[in-house]
């Protein structure tokens, strides 16, 4: 049981509490304003410490995300990540995003995020990124053929699957190993069938990647189907590509890129 402590009425004394969250905020916010954007290019964010601190994203000058982040994934992990899952989008332009960031040496136990997100909105400058979905994890199978917001993220900026990947070995492959090599290329998510007779199809595909030819996704998925039994489908969805054992049309602003053919 806490026990109340009465205020003591004596000439001389006072009490004070130092409000500690409220001055951090005021003065990060004023740290904040008074600083230059910085363009959002992973040559650029590799520069940063991996500290703990908060961030600013703009689009064309104009707030649209807020983010905190500790040391285990810190600032330049963060903001590098961002970077690239902006370069593999639709309707967006490296050039037109850029950051703000502050290293914060000690933390409260306050949640910054949320206190910077709300302050924002008092200045109405409502960071529209926050709550859409940007930065978000997989959301698995469940909610692929979830109906998106249209303001959205994902629905705003789908992904690009037509841009150049990194390096492919040429000639002969599995579809199984090829799919864990290219996995890694993507900063969205590439999701695939995995019950044990897709496994089995996946490990006995042998895909054909021709050499010479610059490779993407869209063609890297083309050629997996064409080396699996019937009855695959890949599609790319606004924000990741998935492969399953099925024939849908109609996932929400989903694209069919291929179907494995009749043998």
């Amino acid at each position: 049981m806490t026990v109340q402590r009465q205020p003591v009425d004596l000439q001389g004394f006072r009490s004070f509490e130092f409000d500690l969250p409220a001055a951090l905020l005021e003065q990060l916010v004023v740290m904040l304003d008074h600083m230059e954007q910085g363009q959002l290019l992973p040559e650029v964010t590799q520069a940063i410490p991996n500290a703990q601190g908060v961030y600013q994203l703009f689009h064309n000058g104009k707030l649209v995300y807020v983010g905190k982040t500790d040391a285990e994934a810190g600032l330049k992990q963060r903001l590098s990540r961002h970077a690239w899952t902006i370069q593999s989008r639709h309707n967006l332009e490296v050039q037109e995003m850029s950051f703000k960031a502050v290293e914060v040496l000690v933390f409260s136990a306050m949640d910054l995020e949320t206190a910077l997100i709300a302050h924002y909105k008092k200045r109405r400058q409502h960071p529209a990124w926050n709550g859409s979905g940007f930065g978000s994890n997989d959301p698995g199978r469940r909610r692929d053929t979830t109906a998106l917001k249209s303001d959205g993220f994902d629905a705003s900026y789908p992904i690009n699957i037509d841009l150049a990947l990194g390096t492919l070995p040429t000639g002969e492959a599995v579809a199984l190993e090829v799919l864990a090599q290219v996995a890694p290329m993507l900063p969205y998510t590439l999701r695939h069938e995995r019950s044990e007779e897709a496994l089995s199809e996946l490990r006995s595909g042998i895909v054909h990647l021709p050499s010479g030819d610059v490779p993407t996704l869209r063609s890297v998925i083309a050629a997996i189907c064409e080396a699996l039994p019937e009855g695959w489908q890949a599609t790319r969805l606004p924000g990741r590509v998935i492969m399953y054992r099925e024939q849908v049309d109609d996932y929400p602003g989903g694209e069919i890129i291929a179907r494995s053919a009749i043998r």
